[in-house]
C-alpha cells in the first residue's frame, strides 16, 4: 500500500496520485525498498486490471505472470536467481494506474513491468516508467498514440507490446466490413486513447477502401465513467447505416448496446466490436430480448489473434492450470513476461537499463529460434544469441515498440457464445 507520505511526494512531483490497495497475491512478497542488482535477483511488476472495466480479461492476462515466473524459477531463474514478482491492480484507471507504477519503480524498484491493458493507463504510465528507467511491455495496450510518441522519442526505448497496434487492427475491421459489403457505416467510441486512436484509425481505413463514415462530421463517444447512454447509443445508429463499428469497454459498452435495444434503433443494422469486449460473459451482460435471443447474436468484430510457436504448449499448461483455455491476451502476457526475463539474462543485468539494452535483441533475429523460455535462458546462460518465438506470435518488435500480429474474426452466436471464424492479416 502506498502511504500518505508516499503519495503527497507523487503529488508534489507532478504525478497523478490518488491511494489505492494494490494486492500482492499470495506467495508473492514485495521487496524492501533497494537499488536492483545482481545480487538481489530480477524483481518484475504486472500492472493490469483485476478490477474496473476491464476486470474480466485483466484477471485472466494477470494471471499468465505469475505461471510464467514459476516456470522460469522452476529451471533456475534469471542470472542465477528466482524472479520476483510485485502484482498491483490498475483499476481500469489511469490515476490508480499512475500511483501503482510510481510503487513499483520507485518503492519496489523493479526492472520491468507487464502492464497494462487499457490504453489510458498504459498513457499514464509509461512516463512513470520512462523516467525511473524501468521497462514497461504491454500485453494489450493498442492505441496508435504509443507509436506517435515512440516517434518523438519520448519512450526513451522503456516501452514495448506484445499486440500490435489499432492502426493494424482497425484496417482488419474495416476489410472485414468491405467484405461484408457494408458500404455506410457509423461508430461509437470509449472516449480515450484507446477508443479514440481506433475510431480515427478505422475512419481512415475505411475510406481508403471506399466506404462512408454516417457520422464522421460529428463522431459518436461516450465517457468512460458515464452509468447512461442513451444519448450516445440513439446517435451511434442514427440514420440508418448498413453497420455501428461499436469500440467499447465490456462493462460500459453492455450498456450502451443495451440501450440502443431498449430504444429500438438498433434493429436491422449489423453490430460491428472489436477486442475491447471479447469475454464469454459479455453477450450475457448486453442480455437477452424478450423471446428469450441474445440481443447482440449475430455481432462480429476482430481481436488479436495468437499463433505463434508457444502457444500450444502454454494452452496445455493453462488447461492444466486453469481447468479451461486461455483467454483473450493471455498468450502476449505470457510473452511480455518472457522477454522481460531474457532480456535481462541476456544484459546479465536485474536492471531496466539492462532489460531496456537487450529487450530488442531477444525479441528479433539474428539468434537460435526458441519458444520455451526455459531453452532460450539456458542458450542465454551460455553466451549464444536467440530470436525469442512466443505464444501470440513471433514478437519482431520494431524500433517504435511494436509488433504486427494477426487478427481473430469472431462472431456472437444465437445461444450467446463466441466463436472465431477465421484469422485476416492486415494488408
Amino acid at each position: 500500500m502506498v502511504n500518505k507520505f508516499a503519495i503527497a511526494l507523487a503529488i508534489a512531483s507532478g504525478l497523478l496520485a490518488v491511494g489505492c490497495q494494490p494486492t500482492t497475491p499470495t506467495g508473492e512478497t514485495s521487496p524492501t525498498p533497494s537499488t536492483s542488482t545482481n545480487n538481489e535477483g530480477l524483481k518484475i511488476g504486472s500492472l493490469l486490471p483485476l478490477t474496473g472495466d476491464l476486470a474480466t480479461i485483466g484477471q485472466q492476462m494477470a494471471g499468465a505472470v505469475p505461471l510464467l515466473v514459476e516456470q522460469v524459477n522452476a529451471c533456475g531463474g534469471v542470472n542465477g536467481q528466482n524472479v520476483t514478482l510485485i502484482s498491483q491492480d490498475d483499476q481500469t484507471d489511469p490515476v490508480a494506474g499512475t500511483t501503482a507504477m510510481t510503487k513499483l519503480a520507485e518503492v519496489d524498484q523493479v526492472a520491468g513491468v507487464v502492464g497494462s491493458y487499457a490504453s489510458s493507463v498504459s498513457g499514464a504510465a509509461i512516463g512513470v516508467a520512462a523516467r525511473n528507467k524501468v521497462v514497461l511491455i504491454s500485453p494489450g495496450s493498442t492505441s496508435p498514440v504509443f507509436t506517435e510518441r515512440a516517434k518523438k522519442g519520448e519512450l526513451k526505448g522503456f516501452w514495448a507490446r506484445t499486440a500490435p497496434p489499432d492502426t493494424y487492427q482497425a484496417l482488419a475491421l474495416a476489410q472485414l466490413a468491405k467484405e461484408k459489403g457494408f458500404k455506410r457505416v457509423s461508430t461509437v467510441a470509449i472516449n480515450n486513447d484507446y477508443g479514440v486512436g481506433f475510431e480515427k484509425a478505422f475512419i481512415s481505413a475505411f475510406k481508403k477502401l471506399g466506404g462512408t463514415i454516417v457520422n464522421e462530421a460529428k463522431p459518436t463517444r461516450y465517457d468512460p465513467k458515464a452509468t447512461t447512454f442513451d444519448t450516445e447509443s440513439a446517435a451511434a445508429f442514427a440514420n440508418k447505416p448498413d453497420a455501428v463499428v461499436a469500440i467499447l469497454y465490456e462493462e460500459t459498452g453492455s450498456l450502451l448496446l443495451k440501450s440502443a435495444y431498449q430504444q429500438g434503433v438498433s434493429q436491422g443494422i449489423q453490430i460491428m466490436l472489436t477486442d475491447g469486449v471479447k469475454s464469454a460473459g459479455f453477450p450475457g451482460k448486453v442480455g437477452k430480448s424478450s423471446d428469450g435471443k441474445f440481443i447482440i447474436g449475430g455481432a462480429i468484430g476482430t481481436v488479436p489473434g495468437a499463433d505463434g510457436k508457444a502457444l500450444q504448449a502454454l494452452t496445455k499448461l493453462w488447461q492444466t492450470k486453469k481447468n479451461q483455455p486461455p483467454g483473450e491476451y493471455v498468450p502476449h502476457s505470457w510473452d511480455a513476461a518472457a522477454l522481460l526475463t531474457l532480456a535481462a539474462e541476456a544484459a546479465k543485468a536485474n536492471t531496466g537499463v539492462g532489460v531496456q539494452s537487450k529487450i530488442r535483441e531477444v525479441a528479433n533475429a539474428p539468434g537460435t529460434e526458441v519458444s520455451d523460455v526455459c531453452e532460450g535462458l539456458k542458450l542465454l546462460k551460455s553466451g549464444q544469441d536467440i530470436n525469442y518465438q512466443g505464444a501470440s506470435g513471433n514478437v519482431d518488435i520494431d524500433e517504435n515498440g511494436d509488433v504486427l500480429g494477426v487478427y481473430d474474426v469472431w462472431t456472437v452466436t444465437n445461444d450467446g457464445k463466441l466463436s472465431v471464424t477465421s484469422q485476416v492479416s492486415p494488408k
